[in-house]
């Protein structure tokens, strides 16, 4: 039998346990850890959920990194043509972790209409393009389909709809031209079969996707030319390494950047979130403690006498802590037990029933988003127990300063 466990359970069994002068600050210790427990919880369920919408947002548009010519060119368009025939394309097989690779091609546009005009860049895709995030963002009508002839299908952002008035269904004109010195600028015209709201109005209010064959059309371009290709991975925080791999697989006349460099203040921004959550992680950790340690505190001098008379029939120092610590093990036990339910149900709220909106110019999404894993639950868990635990074995060589005779007689 373990001595000190039983002890404990009778302490923590006993009906005048519950209605002791410990029990307000019982209480209040408990209730520090489960609020410690259900900020931690969203601070990081929330942290992690942001930074995966954004990150799954600007990759939507531009893949997790991209592979395009060796030149100055930094605006949207693509300039100079790549070849399709690449030993890496349609698969890239020589690097694990590559999940998908498709071929892509922007140009600006003019988008006229009656009352209005909007410049946008047009991306031309194929048949190869992965629809994944876009069949999230859809909000209206269909995702345009080119896996058959060349069609004038159109998705437009959301953004763009109501600027311009536009509804699924609509057609309009978009003036392209090569160079300045083309007089006569080349019309082409566009059915909306679809239209999508990202929430990234930075690459809302400019983005439309149409058949890459347009593209090649009005540059000229032969049809296994392209403007660059989209390559996505499987873990994202490998993206740098993955994307050295990328560059060191590629012809020497490619580049491959990941979209961190090409979106440096997006990523560095949302690098923040990780700074404020570890700080309020340590806050609630610290704050736990503190009040577990004045309920520890509370519990031994409620406990003065009973400490005396263990120690006078032969209990050593460290067993009698041993005591005080099963208890107070039980406590923060009980702290976090509420602070996840009270925690998890907040968050699996906030998931299915988007109750905190957020402003999406801010943050670039228009809800709180929430990323739950067991694994950070779990250490977040762990962690907190035991760090509060470490936190109570100083105050608790308190015990071995009571005399026994003067424990007993103590009132």
């Amino acid at each position: 039998m373990n001595f000190e466990l039983f002890i404990a359970k009778r302490i923590i069994s006993n009906k005048t346990y519950k209605s002791s002068v410990s029990a307000p600050i019982i209480k209040i210790g408990i209730a520090a850890i489960a609020i410690g427990i259900v900020v931690m919880l969203i601070a990081i369920a929330t942290g992690f959920g942001l930074q995966e919408k954004i990150r799954d947002k600007v990759a939507a548009f531009n893949g997790h990194i991209e592979i395009t010519n060796y030149d100055t060119n930094a605006s949207d368009e693509s300039q100079v043509p790549i070849s399709t025939d690449q030993e890496f394309y349609p698969e890239f097989k020589s690097i694990e972790g590559i999940t998908h690779i498709q071929a892509t091609a922007t140009k600006f546009g003019v988008i006229r209409t009656e009352e209005d005009f909007e410049g946008v860049v047009v991306k031309g895709v194929g048949a190869d393009y992965n629809w994944k995030y876009f069949e999230e963002f859809l909000v209206d009508g269909r995702l345009p389909d080119f896996s058959g002839k060349r069609n004038e299908e159109i998705l437009i952002s959301n953004y763009l709809a109501k600027r311009l008035g536009f509804k699924v269904g609509d057609k309009f004109q978009t003036l392209f031209t090569n160079n300045l010195a083309e007089l006569r600028p080349r019309i082409m015209a566009f059915t909306i079969v679809g239209i999508y709201n990202s929430g990234f109005q930075e690459l809302d209010e400019k983005f439309c996707i149409a058949d890459l064959r347009h593209i090649q059309r009005l540059n000229k371009w032969e049809p296994d030319q392209v403007g660059s290709f989209e390559v996505f991975i499987d873990d994202f925080s490998e993206i740098d390494e993955k994307a050295d791999e990328v560059f060191r697989e590629i012809p020497s006349m490619l580049n491959a950047r990941p979209i961190t460099q090409k979106y440096y203040i997006v990523f560095e921004w949302i690098k923040i979130f990780d700074s404020n959550t570890n700080i309020i992680i340590a806050i609630m950790i610290i704050v736990a403690g503190i009040n577990m340690i004045t309920t520890l505190l509370v519990l031994i001098l409620e406990r003065t006498q009973m400490i005396g008379v263990l120690k006078a029939l032969g209990s050593n120092n460290w067993s009698i802590r041993k005591v005080f610590l099963y208890n107070a093990s039980y406590l923060i036990g009980l702290g976090l037990l509420w602070g996840n339910l009270i925690g998890l149900g907040l968050l699996l709220a906030q998931k299915y029933f988007k109750l905190f909106p957020l402003n999406p110019d801010t943050y670039y999404v228009s809800e709180a988003p929430v990323y739950l894993n067991w694994d950070y639950v779990v250490l977040l868990n762990v962690g907190t127990f035991i760090a509060c635990l470490l936190m109570l074995l100083v105050p608790s060589i308190i015990i071995s300063k009571i005399s026994p005779v003067k424990a007993i007689r103590f009132d």
